[in-house]
């Protein structure tokens, strides 16, 4: 049976339960929200060891053969082409759409979420190497720990022969068991699309929010029906670019049921490999990369709700300058949530609120109800760019192998 199928029988179960059990009993929601984290924190159990020894070995491999630079560039333009394009679409959207206003709440400020760009760089280069293989969320430290071993081994290739050959083995290890965790991680996704919908429940009830619930749900099926596959097809001249959407079904049904794009990474990792036939030096360092920086997702979202939170408080327009104001900021506090691998969306909301002030500072407190759902959202868009992304990039650099669609995971 296909893995996406697996998926999408799960997700149903689960969805089901959430209104068949009494979720309104506490034991009940804490028993499901247990189950639900510990699903999380199984699929993600592999993702630090998968890591480490496959951004090492991709990484002398990628050198090695003078690979490196071109995937390197090709990955940094396409994670800035798609969040450009993914900050650009949300707001277009909301610009020419205009939705109903969310009534206004008495709710005053609690303390603001922030990012505390100081700490994430000392993070990049801990006390100890080691420490950074001990970042379950944030993964760029272990990244870069990994590159740097990578690249060493290549100073000495004869030297490091033994290293590179306990990289590429461990590598191939994790990344077996990493496929049976994501095999029974589908049992898990009954917890997971449970504790959603019941999270969800009372927020889709509400109707308040379901005219920027659809803006989203019609924003994705542009970008995954229409934008990105024309983009494969002109830039890599794929005739039939709707097999990578094929290849989107898991990645994005993981991406938004959990909203954690670190859950979603080695799903993505797999179906990169599997179905789109990405080599593996490619694939272990441009889907980890884009997990991390590629947040188009988080600016479209978080773009349309700003604009929307505006028009909540008062009817006036928007200057030209306002506007610009409003898209480099999404874009850029999109690129620096890689320590928040879920929620960083709403994160990314109250830092704009906050950044914006002008009265608006507690803006933030209009779509909080919603924040489960518009950072699934997100973080569907995220899964949909690091799989279009990193074909792009193996594509260009010429890593990748032509897969038949019934060969598909």
């Amino acid at each position: 049976m296909k893995l996406w199928i697996k998926y999408l029988i799960a997700i149903a179960l689960g969805i089901g339960a959430a209104f068949i059990l009494p979720a309104d009993s506490p034991a009940v929601s804490s028993l499901i929200a247990s189950f639900s984290e510990f699903s999380v924190r199984f699929g993600r159990y592999t993702l630090l060891p998968l890591l480490f020894f496959g951004v090492s070995s991709a990484v002398f491999r990628l050198r090695s053969t003078k690979n490196l630079q071109k995937t390197a560039v090709w990955t940094l333009m396409t994670i800035l082409g798609t969040t450009l394009i993914l900050a650009l679409l949300g707001l277009v959207s909301i610009l020419l759409v205009k939705l109903p206003r969310i009534p206004i709440t008495g709710e005053k400020m609690s303390s603001l979420p922030s990012i505390d760009i100081k700490s994430l760089v000392m993070q990049l280069f801990p006390y100890s190497g080691f420490e950074a293989l001990q970042q379950g969320a944030f993964l760029l430290p272990c990244f870069i720990f990994a590159g740097f071993a990578g690249a060493g081994c290549t100073t000495d290739q004869n030297a490091s022969k033994p290293v590179i050959s306990f990289f590429e083995s461990a590598a191939k290890l994790c990344y077996s068991i990493m496929s049976f965790f994501i095999e029974w991680l589908c049992v898990g996704m009954i917890a997971v699309s449970a504790w959603w919908m019941i999270s969800a429940r009372q927020v889709f009830a509400s109707g308040i929010y379901t005219p920027l619930f659809i803006m989203l749900s019609v924003d994705f099926v542009l970008v995954i029906g229409l934008i990105y596959p024309l983009i494969v097809h002109f830039l890599c001249n794929d005739q039939h670019p709707y097999h990578v959407v094929y290849a989107c079904i898991t990645p994005v049904i993981t991406a938004f049921f959990s909203g954690d794009s670190n859950l979603s990474l080695p799903v993505n990792l797999r179906h990169a490999r599997e179905s789109l036939g990405v080599h593996q030096p490619s694939s272990d360092v441009t889907v980890p990369l884009f997990s991390i920086f590629a947040r188009g997702g988080s600016a479209l979202v978080t773009t349309i709700c700003f604009v929307m939170i505006l028009r909540s408080y008062s009817s006036l327009g928007f200057a030209f300058f306002d506007i610009l104001w409003i898209f480099g900021a999404s874009v850029a506090i999109s690129l620096v949530l890689s320590s928040l691998p879920s929620g960083g969306t709403f994160v990314a909301l109250t830092i704009l609120c906050t950044m914006y002030s002008r009265g608006f500072e507690a803006g933030y407190l209009l779509l909080r109800p919603a924040a489960p759902v518009f950072c699934s959202f997100a973080a569907a868009f995220d899964a949909v760019s690091a799989i279009f992304g990193s074909y792009v990039v193996a594509v260009k650099t010429k890593q990748f192998e032509h897969v038949e669609l019934k060969h598909y995971i």
